[in-house]
């Protein structure tokens, strides 16, 4: 498709000229979340895939010089890489912060044997709950277990949520997160704020770039310093500065991304 014959972006003239301005930075983070984000919200979470243009823009980045991209996810590492099948360079959160890849030789997560105990106490309950919600379903994770109730009817999703919260909110050593139809139950505290600032520390970020839709990506939303960019995907309150609609249009974001730090890098003249 000719330059010409391009359907025009969606994206506002201020989301435009602030990632015009961002991609001028020495070393630019383009982190992003996952489902909801560069993938579309499906009913069944192994299903998930990125959009195809999100892919293809998010993979380019990866390849540019001075450019570091990232995945922060609510998923487990191995669900991750499965359905978003990332570039070798992009680095991985997952778990809302409590895994991390930053390449080979990365540790991967172990729990003491008291929060494997607690961990197989919040399964427990969880299960006792979803065994009598018709709909609900449990997903298992390193550090946790996520209670899903996006194919339940809705007084049957509440009921289940709100059991979950009594039973575990004041249990000691157990997180829990809400999220767009999942309560999420950790046994070691993260957030997605936190492994976005650890992730800037980590490349000698100048400048990031994050969108997330979910509840759980106010967290690094809110870590954005001045400079950065951050975009809410969905029409839920937010603190970001920008929006956009849809997945479809965080594709659009991703390519105007790479054409703009694909000019800048190929001069080699950083501006920020």
């Amino acid at each position: 498709m000719t330059a010409e014959n391009k359907p025009p972006l969606s994206l506002s003239a201020g989301l435009l000229e602030a990632v015009r301005t961002i991609a001028e930075t020495e070393q630019l983070l383009v982190a992003m979340d996952f489902d909801g984000t560069i993938s579309p919200i499906v009913d069944h979470a192994g299903e998930a895939r990125p959009l195809p243009r999100s892919a293809a823009a998010f993979a380019e980045l990866a390849a540019l010089p001075r450019t570091t991209t990232a995945l922060i996810s609510g998923r487990a590492l191995s669900s991750l890489r499965a359905v978003a099948a990332p570039p070798a360079a992009t680095l991985l959160i997952g778990s809302h912060g409590a895994e991390a890849w930053l390449g080979p030789g990365s540790a991967g997560l172990r729990l003491e044997p008291d929060q494997e105990a607690l961990l197989a106490e919040v399964r427990g309950i969880l299960a006792e709950i979803v065994a009598i919600a018709p709909g609900t379903l449990l997903e298992d994770k390193p550090a946790g277990v996520v209670l899903h109730t996006r194919t339940a009817d809705d007084d049957v999703a509440e009921d289940a949520v709100e059991a979950a919260r009594t039973a575990l909110q004041d249990k000691h050593g157990v997180y829990l997160k809400d999220g767009k139809r999942v309560l999420e139950t950790s046994v070691v505290h993260a957030s997605k704020g936190e492994a976005l600032a650890f992730l800037r520390q980590a490349t000698g970020a100048t400048a990031v770039l994050f969108a997330g839709d979910d509840v759980t990506d106010e967290d690094a939303l809110a870590r954005l310093h001045p400079g950065d960019v951050g975009v809410k995907v969905g029409l839920d309150f937010t603190q970001a500065e920008f929006r956009v609609e849809a997945p479809v249009q965080v594709a659009e974001l991703l390519e105007a991304v790479l054409r703009e730090r694909r000019e800048n890098v190929s001069t080699g003249q950083p501006k920020m």
